[in-house]
């Protein structure tokens, strides 16, 4: 099997004052939090939303994982939508001391582009800094983080520098040179 070079950026911020947001994209776009656990939903987010940059690790997963992931606290999934459509997603998950880490983020193909991406990294941060008045018993949010990698959108790197994320480290590997597999096997 041949492999590719994979670049991965760690990117923090440590302050909700590091947030630079970003303008609000043009019409009616909206990003709400989806509270009901939903692996349909959920499975559907990410795999049209990573299909096309090789998002597959949580293919395989079945309903039953889907729904423990989801159900755990301090897990919280924010949609934008655009007119009433799902656009895109960020997935926050609350981490020990303080931590949150944004775990994924992005859009569906048809919606990059279009000033939603800055818009809902916005939305998604400001969520994560303010994460534990959400759950209760959670520790007040100390830092946001996150990582990407070269084979993630070619402005996903700038957008998360855009938003005031710092980088903090940098890895450089090899890893299987898989197919990118679409929202849906064939597709």
């Amino acid at each position: 099997m041949s492999t590719i070079t994979v670049t991965t950026w760690s990117l923090e911020q440590t302050s909700p004052a590091d947030l630079l947001p970003a303008g609000a994209p043009e019409g009616d776009v909206r990003v709400l939090r989806s509270e009901v656990p939903s692996p349909e939903f959920s499975r559907f987010l990410y795999a049209s939303v990573g299909g096309d940059i090789r998002w597959t690790d949580r293919l395989p997963w079945t309903y039953a994982r889907w729904l423990e992931h989801l159900g755990r606290p301090g897990v919280e999934t924010w949609v934008a939508y655009d007119r009433g459509t799902p656009a895109g997603f960020v997935e926050l998950q609350a981490q020990d001391e303080g931590a949150v880490e944004i775990v994924y983020f992005g859009l569906l193909p048809a919606f990059r582009g279009r000033r939603i991406g800055g818009h809902l990294l916005t939305s998604g941060t400001a969520r994560a800094w303010d994460l534990a008045e959400r759950w209760p018993g959670r520790a007040p949010t100390k830092r946001v983080w996150l990582h990407t990698c070269s084979k993630d959108g070619e402005h996903a790197l700038a957008n998360y520098r855009r938003r005031g994320f710092r980088l903090f480290d940098t890895e450089v590997g090899e890893e299987p040179d898989t197919a990118a597999p679409g929202p849906w096997p064939g597709a």
